[in-house]
């Protein structure tokens, strides 16, 4: 499904030159759910915004669906990403002028879809995260496992194939975070494609592969079985 192969990326400034990523190499079959660890600066979330096509990358050859995401015009990078990449960050990026269900219906309101069936979608979406009771209500008033739970459901209204989250219980208790890792692990057994960075091994576990990256480099995999 995604193939890294030789990718660098350096960031340069008038008087500084770093290197975030260089010659990683990485498959991400369909279905897997990939943990990426590291300490901070290793290149983790540069590495996501590569894989969802959000930053460039400097060398190396990145394939996607068997299409060589180099040679697409930003237009094609621009459908790409809408029709098979969701987000979800730390800090939940929630328009908070907006309820629950606006944030939700946001993503196909981009796409043009016809009203009624953006409705019934997240109604659906609603249903699955179980926040229906609080569909009217504006990111302010919920709890912070409450806004990452719409997060998730803003990335999946759309049914992406790949998930990419960053840090996505970085801002949350222990039990609110292992109830945002149960809804993430659902998912994944439903048939999505998960990456996500992480400094936590108890989201990791629920992973099926840990990479740990060290200035730039996959350092170490490691495959987690799971009953």
């Amino acid at each position: 499904m995604i193939h890294l192969h030789h990718i660098s990326k350096t960031y340069r400034s008038a008087s500084v030159e770093t290197h975030a990523l260089s010659e990683l190499n990485l498959m991400v079959g369909e279905g897997e759910f990939i943990s990426v660890m590291g300490p901070s600066g290793c290149g983790k979330t540069t590495l996501l915004n590569i894989i969802g096509l959000l930053d460039n990358f400097d060398g190396g050859l990145y394939v996607f669906d068997d299409r060589d995401i180099g040679k697409l015009s930003e237009k094609e990078l621009v459908r790409l990403r809408k029709a098979n990449i969701g987000f979800v960050f730390q800090n939940f990026n929630l328009l908070e002028e907006l309820t629950v269900f606006e944030n939700i219906e946001l993503p196909l309101v981009y796409l043009g879809m016809r009203t009624a069936h953006r409705h019934e979608r997240v109604e659906q979406i609603l249903d699955q995260i179980s926040l229906g009771h609080r569909r009217e209500h504006f990111p302010h008033q919920l709890s912070g496992g409450q806004q990452q739970k719409v997060a998730i459901g803003r990335a999946i209204v759309a049914q992406p194939r790949i998930i990419l989250a960053d840090e996505p219980t970085g801002n949350l208790d222990s039990a609110q975070g292992n109830e945002i890792m149960e809804t993430l692990s659902h998912l994944n057994e439903q048939g999505t494609t998960i990456v996500m960075v992480t400094h936590s091994m108890n989201d990791a576990a629920y992973s099926n592969r840990i990479i740990k990256l060290m200035d730039g480099q996959i350092v170490s995999e490691k495959k987690l079985m799971h009953a």
